[in-house]
């Protein structure tokens, strides 16, 4: 297995996450915007998924393997997160996704839209649609239950090291943090893998003390 850290920077060498049945390719993409794409291969069928095609088409499809590319998964409507959706939808033909509640704000159609609890397969692997409502009304992160270790999460601008996404109402705040506690930290475990949209990776259990500071602080 390859050393991982989770760190990338914009323009610079993918990192490789290596699973079971799963390999994870990260890259930053986007320059000042420090986007992260995530190429998420199945071993046994080399069939392949991204995570938020943010920018850089040549660079998100250099970063794919010699397998299909059959979905792309954008996490939440905000354009600096699909910017390259359509040239890599016409490199790889894939199968768009995302949340019911932001695919009519996604310049590029949604062909499949989900909901809270559905799955997003590609070979024989599947993620679960976990739906967080505050960032964007159709937020959504991806559930890699992995049968060998602890779950895996992307998570979008949803939660990241040190606290939730941006939210710009306390409706919106009080929404993701409810989300955030029910769904995911009394959900899963503190091994939890968390992979952002934006910067480094942490865990569950890197942020869960935190929980009550985030609370109140408001934002």
């Amino acid at each position: 297995m390859r050393t991982y850290s989770g760190h990338v920077v914009p323009g610079g060498t993918p990192a490789v996450h290596e699973l079971a049945h799963l390999i994870v390719t990260k890259l930053s993409v986007g320059g000042a915007w420090n986007n992260n794409v995530y190429v998420l291969r199945c071993r046994d069928t080399g069939q392949e998924l991204i995570v938020d095609a943010a920018a850089e088409p040549d660079r998100i499809t250099a970063s794919c393997g010699d397998g299909p590319v059959v979905r792309i998964v954008t996490t939440h409507r905000h354009a600096d997160h699909w910017r390259a959706l359509d040239d890599v939808v016409d490199a790889t033909g894939a199968t768009t996704v995302a949340h019911v509640d932001d695919a009519p704000a996604i310049a590029v159609p949604t062909a499949e839209p989900v909901t809270d609890g559905e799955h997003v397969r590609f070979g024989r692997c599947e993620l679960e649609v976990v739906h967080l409502v505050g960032h964007t009304p159709g937020s959504v992160a991806l559930l890699y239950d992995d049968p060998t270790g602890p779950p895996h999460l992307w998570t979008g601008d949803s939660l990241f090291p040190g606290g939730p996404g941006r939210t710009t109402t306390p409706e919106d705040f009080t929404s993701l943090m409810d989300d955030l506690e029910a769904k995911i930290f009394e959900r899963l475990p503190d091994e939890t893998w968390v992979y952002p949209g934006h910067g480094d990776d942490t865990t569950l259990g890197r942020e869960r003390p935190q929980l009550t500071q985030w609370r109140e602080r408001g934002w």
